[in-house]
């Protein structure tokens, strides 16, 4: 909004031209999501604990698990409204990637809030049924993917290709048809929000990976979209042009300023947990940056610990299946290393720092082709 109002007045008050710069407009909306969280989570929590919005423990879940049982959740409902205000008043809204990514943002919010709701009414820590939970994001990704491809595919001229990682853009890619790829863009959405779900298990395991692909995805947006007077930054580099997406980055850096204010709150010991609401929300919404980012198969990189949690889910439920017997101690990955004696803030670290290194490498990529 503001950057239509800076149209208006850039003849009467020059120094309103600053607005026009996607940079400073990245500041102001991770200052600007920042403070509004950091302001308001004390009379959030404050407001869940007078509500009796606690968080439910799994039964079979690590006993040091059960002192955090009642503490606040659905932390993530503030980190939604925060990345929306953001957003609404820094980018120019009439950039068709940023309304396919709050509609994400909003559509997976409202299936965790559900899922959120369903624990509390039911005193339990299972809510939504994972068909159910599911398909409702299925149902969600296909909505916004198919209002993309059908109406504004031609006006951004987005493709259908996938760019292999760290290999020459305009040698090593292969085109696949539309329903397929939106196919494969529903998954990868799918996918990471529920990755990120399972990950946000310990204080501060998930927060700090978000801040971390957020802000690796707040660079690979600028350089794949934006221009520098006539120098085609894209281009120079070699990795995929998508017109527009620059303004992305805006919606990046308010996923960071809110997270991180959230993290403020979230680290060891929690006073607040994410719930599905926002695990759900942002995860879905940072699988959405990927796809239009181009970088579908990089983005295995830069979502790793999310990755690794999910494949750890998967690998444990099949093979339990077909054995009964397990092949880790209890998935996802993170419980079974409390179980082998780490401590919590030793696994969060460790993870931070991995994740770090994954998104430098990713980065990294860029200069290898």
């Amino acid at each position: 909004m503001i950057f239509l109002l800076y149209e208006y007045l850039k003849e009467i008050f020059t120094p309103f031209n600053v607005v026009r710069y996607v940079s400073f407009r990245i500041m102001a909306a991770f200052v600007t999501s920042l403070l509004i969280c950091l302001v308001l989570y004390p009379w959030f929590i404050r407001k869940l604990q007078q509500q009796s919005i606690g968080q439910e423990i799994r039964d079979d879940g690590p006993k040091s698990h059960l002192v955090k049982k009642g503490t606040p959740t659905m932390g993530g409902a503030l980190i939604i409204i925060s990345i929306l205000f953001s957003t609404l008043l820094w980018t120019d809204i009439r950039n068709v990637f940023i309304w396919m990514l709050l509609g994400i943002t909003v559509f997976f919010g409202i299936v965790g809030f559900i899922d959120d709701y369903r624990k509390l009414m039911n005193r339990s820590s299972k809510g939504l049924s994972g068909k159910k939970k599911l398909a409702l994001q299925f149902i969600s990704a296909a909505a916004v993917m198919a209002v993309f491809f059908v109406v504004f595919r031609d006006d951004v001229h987005f493709n259908t290709r996938l760019y292999i990682p760290f290999l020459r853009i305009d040698k090593f890619w292969f085109d696949i048809p539309l329903w397929v790829y939106v196919m494969a863009a529903c998954v990868i959405i799918v996918g990471t929000s529920n990755a990120v779900n399972l990950t946000d298990g310990l204080d501060g395991l998930a927060s700090g990976p978000i801040i971390i692909a957020s802000g690796t995805f707040l660079i690979l947006c600028y350089l794949t979209g934006a221009k520098l007077g006539t120098f085609d930054i894209s281009k120079y580099l070699l990795i995929p042009k998508v017109v527009g997406v620059q303004e992305v980055s805006i919606f990046c850096s308010a996923i960071m300023g809110s997270t991180i204010a959230f993290l403020w709150f979230n680290a060891h010991p929690a006073e607040i947990f994410m719930g599905d609401t926002g695990a759900l929300s942002l995860g879905a919404s940072l699988g959405a940056i990927a796809v239009f980012t181009k970088n579908e198969l990089l983005s295995l990189i830069i979502f790793g610990i999310f990755f690794v949690e999910a494949v750890s889910v998967i690998i444990q439920t099949l093979y339990f299946k077909l054995t009964r017997r397990r092949i880790f101690l209890m998935s996802p990955l993170h419980h079974t290393f409390e179980l082998i004696g780490w401590s919590e803030p030793k696994i969060v670290t460790r993870a931070w720092i991995i994740q770090i290194l994954l998104s430098l490498v990713a980065i990294a990529s860029i200069k290898v082709r």
